[in-house]
């Protein structure tokens, strides 16, 4: 999960729920490959291979997997994973990542997948801008990320390791989508965004529901990236705000197979749907300074209608004039008890 040896591996546990709907997004073909670069003890995998068996019962060749860890602890827990589900041909390396990736050669370039899934640590402050210069793979050609956060950095790695028509689905902060957005500064992020939905990579982006993962209580997002998009889709995103499908337990909310359905079905059918999502052009985004947050584009609230003030106002009235009648009848039914004429 190249999160570092000094940390407790649960602490960054991909929920259940979330892994599951990466893999039915991308779903993966027969005969393909499947790649996660922090893959910790290999979970998103196993669900992308899961995935893969219930829609393709007839034992078609399954999805080849491949994972890179930095924890040589929880190495050997995706090693063992693999070996329980009889997952043969899987491939794991140890190692940063970033600073050394397993698969492919300096200088050669790395090598592609057609499936990428991947939760990396979130906003990591480990990498300068000497390293990422000096990439020998040349990964970070479309712009170098803030000290601050890796998010970016990891972006253009994945990017990188996807084949034409790949596909990638990447959990990530939830401001990695609009932080720089509507600045007159200039950004890191920004830029990088920017040059990402310039060159029609980003293919969607999903707002899940909050406090879903056990490091943090912010919400996350997955960021869907996609090269060579089919013709129908060119030029545009999906965005899709699944903030409101989730119920709670304990000690974390839970997404819902009900949401887990519905942003699958509207992913896959390409759908604008009333309070889930909408499709966005790259006119529109560049209308929004590239700020991609679902949010701001697919209200799920309810919606507030106002009555006209005339009709307020004549309401006003009528309860003014309803209340003087009462008024009046207790009034008279006291003064036949004589109740007022012993007050006076």
């Amino acid at each position: 999960m190249q999160k570092g040896r000094d940390r407790a591996p649960e602490k960054f546990y991909t929920p259940f729920e979330v892994g599951l709907l990466m893999a039915e997004l991308l779903d993966p073909a027969p005969y393909s490959t499947v790649y996660d670069p922090t893959c910790g003890s290999g979970g998103l995998l196993i669900k992308a291979r899961l995935v893969f068996e219930r829609k393709h019962p007839e034992k078609t060749q399954a999805p080849r997997l491949y994972g890179q860890e930095l924890n040589p602890v929880t190495f050997a827990m995706a090693k063992m994973n693999m070996f329980l589900h009889d997952f043969g041909g899987s491939e794991f390396a140890i190692g940063d990542t970033f600073r050394n990736p397993g698969f492919g050669a300096a200088g050669a370039g790395l090598q592609t997948f057609h499936n990428v899934v991947a939760n990396p640590m979130w906003n990591q402050k480990n990498y300068n801008e000497a390293f990422y210069e000096s990439d020998a793979w040349k990964r970070f050609e479309y712009g170098i990320p803030p000290s601050s956060s890796a998010d970016w950095g990891w972006v253009q790695h994945i990017l990188a390791s996807l084949k034409e028509g790949g596909r990638a689905a990447v959990v990530l902060d939830t401001g990695a989508v609009s932080r720089g957005s509507g600045s007159d500064s200039s950004n890191k992020e920004r830029a990088i965004r920017k040059a990402l939905v310039e060159r029609d990579y980003i293919e969607g982006v999903i707002l899940l529901p909050e406090n879903l993962f056990y490091n943090t209580t912010a919400p996350g997002i997955l960021l869907l990236l996609r090269k060579d998009k089919p013709e129908a889709r060119k030029g545009q995103m999906l965005l899709i705000n699944a903030s409101r499908f989730f119920v709670k337990e304990k000690p974390k909310n839970v997404l819902t197979q009900e949401g887990i359905q519905a942003v699958a079905d509207v992913f896959h059918n390409w759908e604008a749907r009333e309070k889930l999502s909408r499709v966005l052009t790259i006119e529109e985004a560049r209308a929004a300074d590239y700020n991609l947050s679902p949010s701001q584009f697919v209200d799920v609230g309810e919606r507030v209608t106002h009555r006209p003030l005339s009709e307020i106002l004549a309401d006003l009235c009528e309860a003014k004039a309803e209340r003087e009648r009462a008024d009046a009848h207790l009034s008279a039914v006291l003064a036949r008890l004589g109740v007022g004429a012993q007050e006076e």
